[in-house]
């Protein structure tokens, strides 16, 4: 049951665009402690249905730019392959705190926008006053 609703809350995520996968590790290694390892290949395999179906609804939609997404994932495919084979050669210790890291970066940048937008929607409202 566990695995049906993480699988559910990280297609949701994923289909919003905010990297369901992150959401994914997080869960598999912390509430089913799967190793790092292990989560992070689940992660790659669960990614490619659901970027596939988050795609055709894009483009369906009109909401994506193929020339920018093909040029994109030309290096991304690049640095996946270089990206794990890091991944394989460092200790799972390490990777876990290394993901810790990540996730810091990513929450303290939403809390940024989230202030910055906050502000401009703020002066936006002070202006429409006048």
């Amino acid at each position: 049951m566990g695995e049906i609703i993480i699988g559910i809350i990280s297609g949701i995520i994923s289909g919003i665009g905010m990297g369901g996968g992150t959401i994914l590790i997080f869960l598999l290694t912390y509430i089913f402690q799967i190793n790092q390892h292990i989560a992070q290949a689940a992660n790659l395999i669960f990614f490619i249905p659901t970027s596939l179906i988050a795609t055709i609804i894009n483009l369906k939609n009109k909401n994506l730019d193929l020339k920018l997404g093909i040029l994109v994932s030309i290096y991304g495919i690049l640095g996946a392959i270089i990206g794990a084979n890091i991944a394989i050669q460092t200790d799972v210790n390490k990777l876990r705190k290394y993901f810790g890291i990540f996730l810091i970066f990513i929450s303290l940048n939403e809390i940024y926008s989230i202030i910055k937008q906050y502000k401009k929607e703020k002066i936006d409202k002070n202006k429409s006053k006048i």
